[in-house]
C-alpha cells in the first residue's frame, strides 16, 4: 500500500508522515530529503546548481535508504547518513532551485518509485499524489498558515543548533511556495482525489488517528 502525503514546507507533513508510518509499520520515504541531499552534494562538489545536467549526474550517483533511528527518519546516501547537514535554510533554498530541473526530477522520481515499491510505504513530498504515485491508495494534502509554518521551521532549525531569524524564514517559505507552485514541472498542488487537512489548529495525534482509520478501511 502507498500513502502519499503532500504539502508545502513546514505544514507538518514530516511529523505526521513519521508518526503514521510508525503506527502502520510502513516504510517512511522523505522525498524532500532526497532533493536536499542532492542539493547538498552538488554544492559540496562545486557544481553550478543552475546546470541541470550536472546536478542530475550528482543525483544518478546517489543511492538512497531510509532508517528510523531514535525516532528520527535518517536518510542514507551511498551508506552515509545525512541529517542536520541538509536541514539548513541554504540547503532548503538550493533544493527548491534544483527541484525545478526536469532532468533532476526525472532521476529522483524514478528512485522514489523504486524505493516506495519495496514495501508498504508512506511517502511525503510535494508531488507524490500527482506525479510519483498518482495511483496511491490514499492521498493527503496538508497545509498550515505561513506564520505557523515559519515558527515550526525555526524551532526545528534551532533544535539542530542553527541561529535563525523567524522573519527571514517566513520570507523564504513564502518565496519557496511561489517557486514550487509556479514551476512548469510537477508544481506543488493538491491532487483532485486527495484529502485536504489544515494542521494549523489540529494536533498531530488527531490527524494520525484519522488517517489510520482511513487506511484500515482500505485494507
Amino acid at each position: 500500500m502507498i500513502v502519499a502525503i503532500d504539502g508545502p514546507a513546514g505544514a507538518g507533513k514530516s511529523t505526521i508522515a513519521r508518526a503514521l508510518a510508525e503506527k502502520l509499520g510502513f516504510q517512511l520515504v522523505d522525498t524532500g530529503a532526497m532533493y536536499r541531499a542532492v542539493a547538498y552534494e552538488a554544492a559540496a562538489a562545486g557544481v553550478d546548481l543552475q546546470d541541470a545536467e550536472q546536478v542530475a549526474d550528482i543525483a544518478r550517483g546517489l543511492r538512497f535508504e531510509f532508517k528510523l533511528e531514535g525516532g528520527e527518519n535518517v536518510i542514507y546516501c551511498n551508506t552515509r547518513a545525512l541529517n542536520q547537514e541538509i536541514r539548513s535554510a541554504e540547503v532548503s533554498r538550493n533544493a527548491s532551485v534544483i527541484s525545478a530541473h526536469p532532468a533532476v526530477r526525472r532521476e529522483l522520481v524514478d528512485q522514489q518509485r523504486q524505493v516506495g515499491r519495496e514495501r508498504s510505504s508512506v511517502l511525503e513530498g510535494r508531488d507524490i499524489g500527482t506525479v510519483v504515485f498518482p495511483d496511491a491508495e490514499l492521498k493527503v494534502f496538508i497545509t498550515a498558515s505561513p506564520a505557523v509554518r515559519a515558527r515550526r521551521r525555526v524551532e526545528q532549525m534551532r533544535e539542530g543548533g542553527d541561529e535563525v531569524d523567524e522573519a527571514e524564514v517566513l520570507r523564504d517559505i513564502i518565496e519557496r511556495d511561489r517557486r514550487d507552485s509556479e514551476r512548469d514541472v510537477a508544481p506543488l498542488k493538491k491532487a483532485e482525489d486527495a484529502i485536504g487537512i489544515d494542521s494549523t489548529d489540529v494536533s498531530v495525534e488527531e490527524i494520525v488517528a484519522g488517517l489510520c482509520e482511513r487506511v484500515a478501511a482500505l485494507r
